[in-house]
């Protein structure tokens, strides 16, 4: 079977646009982390209310609740997480520089080393180590990058709280949407959209892994049956 295309051009305008200006780790994690809370947290309450015996207006308004706060919630803490890892960047950034400014020998030496890790030797060695330290800014990012293991690129707090709170709502709505539209056997319809959404986000989300879409979208449908089985449970005792 022959290599399929590669993902993205070579030529040298194509490499300078995609080098200049690196996307780093995207909102992937986001985005899928809160579409797949939004529909377990919600068709939980559904499935635990309607275990109750509840009536679908008790549903829809505790389902509205866990939408809009669990979903600000989550959001909030995104932002929060996000906001410490760059504050913690920052940090080391300004570390960098103070022992450049103290100690230029040994960063020097910490330079050369990452770079004969990455298979540099000889002349080559040195004269990369002399170009990287000749410009503070490159010489600050490769300590970071190789000393610490951090990416070129800072993340955005407000992004990925966004991120966050929007795939949240959509995929939350969506247990809710038989019982706000007052659809005949809500309960029914609403695991089942719910069972297809689980599967959606899986399968999306195989576009950046190695696993094939039917066993990622299987995954996550049982992440989220398991969930919304046990709500269902434990709303049943309470008939």
């Amino acid at each position: 079977m022959p290599d399929p295309l590669p993902e993205h051009g070579h030529s040298q305008a194509e490499v300078e646009r995609r080098i200049g200006a690196p996307q780093g780790r995207g909102y992937l994690r986001d985005i899928v982390y809160g579409a797949i809370d939004g529909s377990v947290t919600t068709f939980a309450i559904v499935a635990g209310v309607a275990g109750a015996g509840l009536s679908p207006l008790v549903i829809v308004a505790l389902g509205l609740a866990n939408v809009l706060a669990d979903g600000f919630s989550m959001a909030a803490g995104n932002y929060s997480g996000t906001k410490a890892e760059l504050d913690d960047i920052r940090r080391l950034r300004q570390v960098e520089e103070r022992h450049i400014r103290l100690d230029p020998d040994g960063e020097r030496r910490e330079v050369r080393q990452i770079l004969r890790m990455k298979g540099l030797s000889g002349q080559a060695l040195e004269d990369a180590t002399d170009q990287i330290c000749a410009n503070t800014e490159t010489w600050v990012q490769t300590m970071l990058e190789g000393e610490y293991g951090l990416s070129a690129v800072d993340p955005h707090p407000m992004r990925a709280a966004l991120a966050t709170f929007g795939a949240f709502l959509v995929a939350g709505m969506i247990p809710l949407l038989p019982f706000i539209l007052s659809v005949p056997d809500a309960l029914r319809w609403s695991t089942l959209m719910t069972g297809v959404t689980f599967f959606a986000i899986g399968a999306y989300k195989s576009h950046w892994s190695l696993a094939p879409w039917w066993r990622s979208g299987l995954e996550s449908l049982a992440i989220g049956g398991v969930a919304a089985g046990l709500a269902y449970g434990v709303g049943t005792l309470f008939q």
